[in-house]
């Protein structure tokens, strides 16, 4: 694995449902499930974030972030390295970026590295 494929660690807890509070989200007037976040060097705690559609997230507090902020900015986050891989195999195999529809039935009908790339893709 090289610097560009580092992969920083989640601020979430790994017990996802432990500390989970439910609120007020102000943008859209209901209410959803906050999971706490913490520092990924110390574990100072820092508030919430929300609990959908949130896959990853990767805090430093400010001690921290003066310390290794700069090497926390060349890893990717994992969606961005899951991407990077499917181009490789899209480029690879098809010469060019597929379409969603082209993905989607690569994913479906397909035994190659890109249809098992997607189909394990989390």
């Amino acid at each position: 694995m090289n610097a560009n494929e580092l992969i920083p660690p989640d601020s979430r807890l790994r017990d996802r449902a432990k500390g989970v509070v439910r609120g007020l989200f102000p943008l859209l007037g209901t209410k959803i499930n906050w999971t706490p976040i913490f520092c990924a060097n110390c574990g100072k705690p820092n508030g919430y974030v929300p609990e959908e559609n949130m896959d990853f997230v990767c805090w430093l507090c400010d001690p921290c972030a003066e310390k290794h902020g700069a090497e926390l900015n060349l890893c990717l986050i994992p969606d961005e390295l899951f991407w990077q891989k499917a181009h490789f195999e899209m480029l690879e195999k098809y010469g060019r970026i597929l379409t969603p529809a082209e993905l989607q039935t690569v994913a479906e009908s397909s035994c190659t590295p890109l249809s098992k790339l997607l189909r394990d893709r989390k």
